[in-house]
């Protein structure tokens, strides 16, 4: 992991992701390219019995993005959801999790699906509220999944979208920085 959040800082420098086509395809390289062994990232694999899914500050990326672990229940999934502006890159790293696209709603209606496509593990997504709102799903009804997540730069409030009735509200997008003094289980 402290290999990949070295190149990561090399590869946005001092901007972030930005708009630079360049860049983000390097980025999802790197995140394509990360190895993934577990005993590399277990550590930040926390999850919580009875929430939909956590999310773990891996790293802060010297406020340029941040690097998160998002850790999902079985049979569990995101609202509908922006990104605030931010480039969002998830690699998946065990299990398997569905995404739905949308697009984004015009007044007084509800976000409509776009597409569905799984994701596997070592897959890389790229989302950005330039292409729309997306949903993740965990399809498993008995085990979790467990993401890399990428945002730049960094955010801790996004926009969610009731799928039936299309209202928005403001909802935390906060991570829970862990304090890494034991071996943890992500199992």
């Amino acid at each position: 992991m402290s290999d990949l959040i070295a190149s990561l800082n090399t590869c946005m420098g001092d901007t972030g992701l930005g708009d630079n086509p360049h860049t983000v395809r390097r980025v999802r390289q790197l995140m394509h390219s990360y190895s993934g062994s577990p005993s590399d990232w277990s550590q930040y694999a926390v999850y919580k019995d009875g929430t939909r899914y956590t999310r773990n500050l891996v790293d802060d990326g010297n406020g340029k993005y941040n690097l998160l672990m998002l850790v999902w229940g079985a049979d569990q999934e995101s609202p509908i959801h922006d990104h605030a502006g931010s480039h969002c890159m998830m690699r998946l790293l065990e299990g398997q999790l569905d995404e739905a696209l949308y697009k984004w709603p015009q007044a007084d209606s509800v976000p409509r699906l776009v597409c569905t496509r799984p994701l596997r593990e070592e897959s890389v997504a790229y989302m950005h509220d330039r292409i729309g709102l997306h949903r993740i799903a965990n399809p498993s009804d008995t085990l979790r999944a467990v993401s890399l997540h990428l945002y730049s730069p960094p955010y801790d409030m996004c926009k969610t979208f009731d799928a039936q009735t299309g209202n928005v509200q403001a909802s935390s997008c906060s991570a829970e920085r862990l304090h890494l003094t034991g071996s943890w289980i992500h199992h």
